[in-house]
C-alpha cells in the first residue's frame, strides 16, 4: 500500500476518533452517552494543551485549569514524535489540517494551477512568520491567566464543539474563514496562524528524519516545488529545514511528486553516506 493511502486512513481514523469522542461527549452531558466510548473531552487529549501547561508549571502557574493531567502524556509523546520523524502530527492525524486538505482538493479542482499560488511569493514570506507571534501571545495570555484562553479563539475546538454552545462566536468565525480560506490557499491555518504547528516546525529542526535531495539523480524538473502545499523550493535544497515542512511526502517519489526513485525521499542519512552504508 502507497504511504500516501497509508496517510489518507491516518487523517480518517483520527478525525472519526476525535468526532466520537466530542459527540459522545455531548451526549454524556445529558445521560446519553455511549458506553462503548471513553467519556473524555477536547481538553483532555489536547496536544497543545500540553505545551502551554508546561509553560505554566515552568513559570510557577501550577496546572491550567480546564486542562487534564494526560495532556502532558500526550504532549510529549507529539514532541518525541517530532525529534524522530519531524512534524508528521500536523499531515498525519491533526483533524484540522486533514479537514483543510480536503476541502483543497474541491479548490484545486476549481482554481487548477493557480490554487494555493493566489497570495504573492513575498506576502506569503511574511505570513509565515505570524503563527509564531500567535504562540508567544497564548503563551504570555496563558501565564497571565492560568487559563486555557487560546480555546476562545481555537477553530480545532470549534470545529467538534461548533454544536454545543461551548465554542465561541470568534472561534466558530475563524474555523468558518479557515474553511473558505482552504479553497484558495493549501491548509491556511497550518502556514499563518496555528501557533502548534509553528512550535512543532521549530522542533523539526533537530529532527532525525528529514525529507532530503539526492543531487546526484534528481533532474531539477521541479516538480517537487510545484507539489510542496507549503510552498517550499524542495528542488533547491540538499535537505529540508523549513519549519512549514509538515512531511506530507508529497514531493517524493512514492506520492507521485518526483519521477526519478528516490531523488526526494525522508530519511536519516544524505545519499552520499547511504551509498556508503551499503
Amino acid at each position: 500500500m502507497k504511504s500516501k493511502h497509508l496517510r489518507l486512513i491516518s487523517q480518517i481514523a483520527f478525525f472519526a476518533f476525535i468526532a466520537i469522542i466530542a459527540v459522545n461527549h455531548s451526549l454524556t452531558e445529558i445521560g446519553r452517552g455511549l458506553g462503548f466510548v471513553p467519556e473524555l473531552s477536547l481538553h483532555a487529549i489536547c496536544p497543545f494543551g500540553g505545551v502551554a501547561t508546561l509553560a505554566s508549571l515552568i513559570m510557577g502557574q501550577g496546572l491550567i485549569r480546564q486542562l487534564h493531567a494526560s495532556v502532558m502524556v500526550i504532549g510529549s509523546a507529539v514532541l518525541l514524535l517530532t525529534l524522530i520523524f519531524g512534524p508528521v502530527f500536523c499531515s498525519h492525524i491533526c483533524p484540522l489540517g486533514s479537514i483543510q486538505e480536503w476541502i483543497g482538493k474541491l479548490g484545486k479542482k476549481i482554481f487548477k494551477n493557480r490554487y494555493n499560488k493566489l497570495i504573492p511569493q513575498k506576502l506569503h514570506n511574511i505570513l509565515k512568520y505570524l503563527r509564531y507571534v500567535v504562540l508567544v501571545l497564548v503563551l504570555v495570555q496563558t501565564y497571565r491567566t492560568a487559563t486555557l484562553m487560546f480555546a476562545n479563539v481555537d477553530p480545532y475546538y470549534a470545529l467538534f464543539n461548533f454544536w454545543t454552545g461551548e465554542a465561541t462566536i470568534a472561534a466558530i468565525s475563524i474555523l468558518v474563514v479557515t474553511l473558505i480560506m482552504s479553497l484558495f490557499v493549501e491548509r491556511p491555518w497550518c502556514k499563518y496562524a496555528c501557533p502548534y504547528g509553528g512550535l512543532l516546525g521549530l522542533v523539526s529542526k533537530i529532527s532525525l528524519f528529514k525529507i532530503r535531495r539526492n543531487e546526484a539523480t534528481c533532474v531539477s524538473c521541479g516538480l517537487c516545488d510545484r507539489k510542496c502545499p507549503m510552498l517550499i523550493d524542495v528542488s533547491k535544497k540538499k535537505k529540508v529545514t523549513d519549519t512549514l515542512c509538515n512531511r506530507c511526502m508529497q514531493c517524493t517519489y512514492e506520492e507521485g511528486g518526483c519521477p526519478v526513485d528516490r531523488a526526494c525521499y525522508n530519511g536519516i542519512l544524505n545519499a552520499k553516506q547511504q551509498e556508503e552504508a551499503k
